[in-house]
């Protein structure tokens, strides 16, 4: 298993929390819970690639996934009605898809 697929799962797990917390959080703008369902949405479809084990599929895969992670911590940030605990799931789950960026980029 790659090191990147091994993150993997706890990069699941981040952005579950963030979704979650999303729906929680009746401050929480139909804007902010849009784009974080798309961070899920680009996630699941990363999964397959990511575990494909093709280096070209991983990086497109990561990059992706990370684009809608960057639009998901804007839309945090720019939310005056979110949680703090929201905002922080949320940046938690940008922070986790640096991460795996990272990892692709080290490989």
């Amino acid at each position: 298993m790659s090191a990147v697929a091994e993150r993997l799962p706890k990069l699941e797990a981040s952005v579950e929390r963030a979704v979650q917390a999303v729906k929680a959080d009746a401050g929480a703008s139909p804007v902010l819970a849009a784009v974080v369902k798309e961070l899920e949405k680009k996630l699941g479809k990363a999964r397959p690639m990511i575990q494909s084990g093709d280096a070209a599929k991983i990086r497109d895969a990561v990059i992706e996934v990370e684009q809608a992670a960057d639009s998901a911590k804007a839309a945090a940030e720019a939310d005056s009605g979110v949680k703090e605990e929201t905002r922080t799931a949320i940046i938690g789950a940008h922070d986790r898809v640096c991460l795996l960026k990272a990892t692709v980029c080290a490989i």
